[in-house]
């Protein structure tokens, strides 16, 4: 499914949220911390806006991801990519100063497995950053959210790209664990300092926290 809507893809998120997903992955970039140099790892890259912004301040960006077609959109952005999966990336431990996944969690089977191993890739201390879709916590604004983002998203997607995956998108919305659910996820996986950042009038979810750093010697 994400082969076929590659090529028009990117332009799809910018016209479905109105340019603001440039925003959200800006502060995903922000909130990674990266310094000139550093590694910094994502996961389910699609046509590599993340890992694109990771490269524009510096850092050396490997982008992951199952499906050849967003690979081949993602060439030429200033990262290297692999065709890989995001619950066995072939790296070595703690090689990573951060681990970035932009609106892809929800597409994942065993989300436990994918936190583990950006856990595992991570070095003590290292990044988690995590950009996901949210419902909105007021009435009115759940209530417009569900009708765009369930009733005019799969109409726009098919009128431009494909409609029986621009309704699988909204729907994958189910497959997203709560707040609380989450954040028992990430703490399992070895990460400490979970913190959750609201935005887009709370339809999007920034989720940042660190690999648990190495104990101190007694």
């Amino acid at each position: 499914m994400f082969d076929r809507i590659a090529p028009r893809y990117q332009r799809l998120n910018t016209v479905l949220t109105f340019g603001l997903d440039r925003g959200w992955r800006r502060a995903a970039i922000a909130a990674a911390q990266l310094h000139a140099g550093d590694l910094v790892v994502d996961v389910a890259c699609g046509t590599g806006d993340l890992a694109a912004l990771a490269a524009a301040v510096g850092a050396r960006a490997i982008g992951v991801d199952f499906a050849p077609a967003m690979l081949a959109r993602a060439c030429g952005r200033g990262a290297a990519l692999v065709r890989g999966d995001a619950a066995a990336l072939p790296l070595r431990p703690a090689c990573a100063d951060a681990v970035t996944c932009g609106f892809a969690l929800r597409n994942v089977v065993e989300i436990a497995a994918v936190l583990a191993e950006a856990a595992r890739v991570l070095r003590p201390g290292g990044r988690l950053v995590l950009l996901e879709i949210a419902a909105p916590r007021g009435a009115a604004l759940r209530w417009l959210h569900r009708a765009y983002f369930h009733r005019l998203v799969p109409f726009i997607g098919g009128l431009l790209a494909e409609r029986a995956a621009y309704a699988y998108l909204p729907a994958s919305e189910s497959y997203l664990p709560d707040e609380g659910t989450l954040r028992m996820l990430i703490e399992s996986a070895g990460f400490v300092d979970v913190e959750r950042l609201l935005l887009g009038a709370g339809s999007v979810q920034l989720v940042t926290a660190r690999a648990e750093p190495m104990a101190e010697a007694a």
